[in-house]
């Protein structure tokens, strides 16, 4: 879903920053009637008010976790064997003025794929799997500031970046991420004011979701691509009435497009309607 946007149209940025997407849902939402309440820790479904339907945005792991006991036996088995990708090290950038990327089209570009060789890409890829860090990681690059000029002062920009690191990892591998960005943006390291990095390990205790680590709410090889959590006709509805899960462990998978919430929902109206 991503790639396939990405080739389209390019990756779209919010304006004024991620936050802004989350409070137009929200803005929706309570058009329509509906309520958000935040600061509300959910462990077990005695937390939330009784409910035809309950939608959880829980990867299998968390979502055990608080519902497990109203679960067969076997699903939970099925949940508990889902599979998860490594963790990322992700940090953020103040930079002096934009990037002096060698390539033209990197200087006009929201994302940057900082991979090198074909070889390097794969090395640091296995790595990761292989409980290793890569000393030339693969590191995704996002410079919203180019095209958003409230994401900086004035003559300013902003830069995030994260590569793939064993699950669960506490080391800090942002020094080897500018590193990388500096091969191919000679000047890059000059330019940086200040920095914020986040280890694996931090970004799991902030967002029980990302277990280890994992942005993407787990593996998508050619059989998770699409049994995600389990193989099912549903992967949205599990086998207890009424509960739902609309993560991004549930088809198409990890990324900003929101199928995951709508198929989700799609099938607990259809369900809910049918009882």
């Amino acid at each position: 879903m991503v790639a396939l946007s990405a080739h389209a149209a390019g990756w779209p940025l919010v304006r004024g920053g991620s936050q802004g997407l989350a409070a137009a849902l929200a803005a929706y939402l309570r058009e329509l009637g509906g309520i958000v309440e935040t600061n509300a820790p959910v462990s077990s479904l005695a937390d939330l008010p009784p409910a035809r339907a309950v939608l959880f945005d829980l990867t299998p792991r968390p979502l055990l976790a608080v519902v497990g006991a109203e679960l067969p036996a076997a699903y939970r088995r099925r949940l508990a064997g889902y599979r998860y990708e490594p963790g990322v090290c992700k940090v953020g950038y103040a930079l002096a003025g934009p990037v002096p990327w060698l390539a033209a089209a990197c200087r006009q570009a929201a994302v940057v794929h900082v991979g090198g060789t074909l070889a390097e890409i794969a090395a640091s890829e296995r790595a990761a799997w292989q409980g290793q860090h890569a000393e030339r990681p693969f590191v995704i690059v996002a410079q919203p500031s180019l095209f958003d000029p409230s994401r900086a002062p004035a003559g300013r920009h902003t830069l995030w970046a994260y590569c793939h690191v064993p699950s669960v990892s506490t080391r800090d591998v942002s020094d080897l991420i500018k590193t990388r960005i500096e091969r191919f943006a000679p000047g890059f390291t000059d330019l940086v004011l200040a920095k914020s990095a986040r280890a694996a390990a931090e970004l799991a205790r902030e967002h029980p979701n990302f277990v280890g680590g994992d942005i993407n709410g787990g593996v998508r090889d050619w059989r998770r691509l699409f049994a995600r959590p389990t193989a099912s006709l549903t992967p949205y509805a599990t086998p207890a009435e009424g509960i739902y899960i609309c993560s991004s462990a549930t088809p198409p998978g990890g990324g900003v497009h929101g199928m995951c919430g709508y198929w989700a929902a799609r099938t607990a109206l259809a369900n809910e309607l049918a009882r």
